[in-house]
């Protein structure tokens, strides 16, 4: 096998033709690229779902390793050894309620007075100290019924606008030409044509070159491009057809949550395994969603003040459980990607939670929180005190160490997480 000239993939390598233009993933072959000892990068995707998650579904009785799997951790098993489950964490000085949205990522005090002023968000933190090695410094993203909040803020406490159309993203990151080459790939896509079939000839020629492994990886990340596309096309299908009408009263508008959300997370493992970034997050605002699941037909923010209600908590187990298996496939992506003799998952650290312990009471305290891959020490339940919380920016520094950076101080942190070690 004669494998491509090492000099001439370069990281910002692209495939073009008529005006398409498709990153490539990060191969063995671009290795020299890093320098010939560096390691593969280091990535992290931080992930809120604004309504809580119910306690007694998420955190496990017991504590350490060995623990028995809740139906929400049964819902991601298959990466047991691969996460780690924090509770009796928060934001010390962070009340407020919903409005403590605003500061899951920055533990600025007291959201929602009149005097609240937001701090620098952990993605940005980590952004103004390698966002410069990729194309895009970080990527916030939401899936929301409108508005494009965010989770990231500016080191003066502006927040920065999140995408929230998954096909805009996908052209930011992966059409490239001027606007007519942009607008005719555009409707190719629409009419069937992929991206991989303007460069397929060049794609070919690729796979020729390289070594098996790349090539195996060149397969894994071209059958994503295709998944990708599939799904924006089917969504942009739908909003371009006219809705029935019917000779009924109005029901409540039906939107499709998981798809939005899959559609995000396939965006942000194409985002990373081709190193156009290496920092997300993704807000998950669930008001106003009536999703179509089996077992839920409320609103989600009506759901979350269940007041004890069986019949809404088990709506509710049914909506949060969905969101579960939707982080399953993004693990299993990340797991399936190889990068640099470990996978992506290995590579990228997951942090997924809410900013709120208790979304009936709107209670602060005590947050789901759940840390995959990303190179610790995982399969264990780390249980802090329930009334005098650990800090949950501590957790923020061990990720940020992780990630390569010198710091040993993030906001409310008063070091690093105990009992998480790297691997």
């Amino acid at each position: 096998m004669t494998h491509i000239a090492l000099t001439a993939i370069n990281r910002r390598t692209f495939l073009r033709a008529s005006g398409a233009a498709l990153a490539l993933p990060l191969l063995d072959a671009m290795r020299p690229a890093f320098g010939q000892t560096a390691e593969a990068p280091r990535r992290m995707l931080c992930i809120c779902t604004n309504l809580g998650v119910l306690e007694r579904h998420f955190f496990p009785a017991e504590i350490g390793r060995g623990y028995a799997l809740t139906p929400y951790l049964e819902a991601i098993k298959d990466h047991r050894d691969q996460f780690t489950v924090v509770s009796g964490s928060s934001h010390g000085e962070v009340t407020g309620g919903h409005s403590a949205e605003v500061t899951f990522l920055t533990a600025a005090p007291h959201p929602g007075t009149a005097s609240f002023r937001n701090s620098i968000s952990l993605d940005q933190f980590a952004a103004e100290r390698i966002g410069h090695l990729t194309r895009v410094s970080a990527l916030p993203l939401v899936v929301s019924k409108a508005g494009n909040q965010s989770l990231s803020f500016t080191s003066s406490g502006v927040m920065l606008p999140a995408e929230r159309s998954p096909a805009q993203v996908f052209k930011a990151l992966f059409v490239a030409g001027d606007a007519a080459a942009v607008q005719k790939q555009v409707e190719q896509l629409r009419t069937g044509r992929s991206i991989l079939d303007a460069v397929a000839d060049r794609a070919a020629a690729l796979q020729k070159q390289v070594g098996s492994s790349d090539r195996e990886r060149l397969d894994q990340y071209f059958t994503s491009v295709r998944e990708v596309e599939r799904r924006l096309l089917i969504a942009e299908e739908w909003e371009r057809k006219p809705k029935p009408k019917v000779d009924a009263p109005p029901l409540k508008d039906g939107e499709y949550l998981l798809e939005k959300l899959g559609a995000m997370y396939d965006l942000a493992h194409l985002a990373f395994a081709t190193d156009s970034t290496r920092l997300a997050t993704l807000f998950i605002k669930l008001d106003g969603f009536s999703e179509h699941i089996p077992g839920v037909g409320s609103e989600s923010h009506n759901l979350s003040h269940h007041v004890g209600r069986e019949d809404k908590l088990r709506e509710l187990k049914n909506l949060e459980l969905a969101e579960f298996q939707q982080l399953n496939a993004l693990l299993t992506k990340l797991h399936s990607s190889q990068e640099g003799g470990s996978t992506l998952l290995e590579r990228t650290q997951v942090l997924y939670g809410s900013n709120l312990g208790n979304g009936n009471n709107h209670d602060t305290k005590n947050l789901p929180i759940l840390l995959a891959g990303g190179g610790f020490k995982h399969g264990q339940h780390l249980a802090f005190d329930k009334t005098n919380n650990e800090p949950l920016p501590n957790l923020f520094v061990s990720m940020l160490q992780r990630l390569g950076i010198e710091t040993d101080k993030f906001a409310s942190s008063k070091g690093t997480l105990k009992g998480l070690k790297m691997a």
